[in-house]
């Protein structure tokens, strides 16, 4: 199922170019598993649908993977593993995501290449900025693993130094288990609000943490507008990808109100 998307919907989301639009989609790695450890093929073929159906009207895709399916530097070391040689495994957890995915949107017709931070010649391409913006300008979906390639650094905050390097006009957040963000947690709080928009300076100052303060301070002082939206639903990544103003849009700058647009 598609949406019509309004023109001042995507124009406040993601600046119109000349011929293109560039994208960097995060997916979470508890997505893939669907809740249990391991990939979930019949999850994972319906992102890589979305994706596909998106792909084709001419927006540049770039994906960046989690692997918490697999495995969470943080948690292992929780448990007495040391957490620099966790993360490394969290990495490597991420490229066979990257994989998977790579699989379902080439039986989609989509070309696809997978770059890794860490070295993997046989399975993946290196990370190269500039070769991967050649592959997006080729109508390729470009997807990226193995994290930053170094312990400490979250896949959010890789989502938003490659959207950077890649010269992308949004980061797009699919979020497990929550479609925005909100004043507070909704599950604890039932008080709790969904923001439509926000600044990054005003996240952080009320301690808004659906994402890494680690990204969110890369976006607001490079000014590159972040949605933050579900992962639940059947269409909810065709929407984002589209430009349609779903979840919570977090800017440098205050942006007018839905209600407002068009006035």
């Amino acid at each position: 199922m598609t949406h019509t998307v309004t023109q001042a919907a995507t124009q406040t989301l993601i600046p119109p170019l000349p011929g293109h639009r560039r994208v960097v989609l995060k997916l979470s790695g508890e997505v893939f598993g669907g809740g249990a450890v391991g990939v979930d093929p019949n999850v994972v073929r319906h992102m890589a649908r979305q994706i596909a159906t998106v792909v084709p009207r001419g927006v540049q895709v770039a994906v960046v993977v989690g692997g918490g399916n697999f495995f969470r530097g943080a948690e292992l070391q929780r448990m007495g593993m040391d957490r620099a040689r966790a993360d490394y495994m969290g990495m490597l957890g991420t490229v066979m995501n990257c994989l998977a995915l790579q699989d379902f949107l080439e039986k989609e017709g989509i070309d696809t290449r997978v770059q890794s931070a860490i070295t993997m010649a046989q399975v993946a391409e290196p990370y190269i900025p500039r070769r991967a913006i050649r592959h997006l300008e080729k109508g390729r979906v470009v997807i990226f693993g193995a994290g930053a390639g170094m312990p400490y650094f979250s896949t959010d905050t890789v989502a938003a130094q490659r959207a950077l390097e890649i010269h992308a006009h949004t980061v797009l957040m699919s979020k497990n288990g929550v479609d925005g963000v909100y004043t507070a947690d909704p599950r604890t709080d039932p008080t709790a609000r969904k923001l439509d928009t926000i600044t990054f300076d005003d996240a952080l100052r009320r301690g808004l943490r659906v994402v890494d303060a680690a990204a969110f301070s890369l976006c607001m002082d490079n000014k590159l507008p972040m949605l933050v939206f579900g992962a639940e639903g059947e269409d909810t990544i065709i929407r984002a990808l589209s430009g349609e103003r779903i979840g919570t849009l977090i800017t440098a700058e205050p942006v007018l109100d839905r209600d407002d647009q068009g006035r």
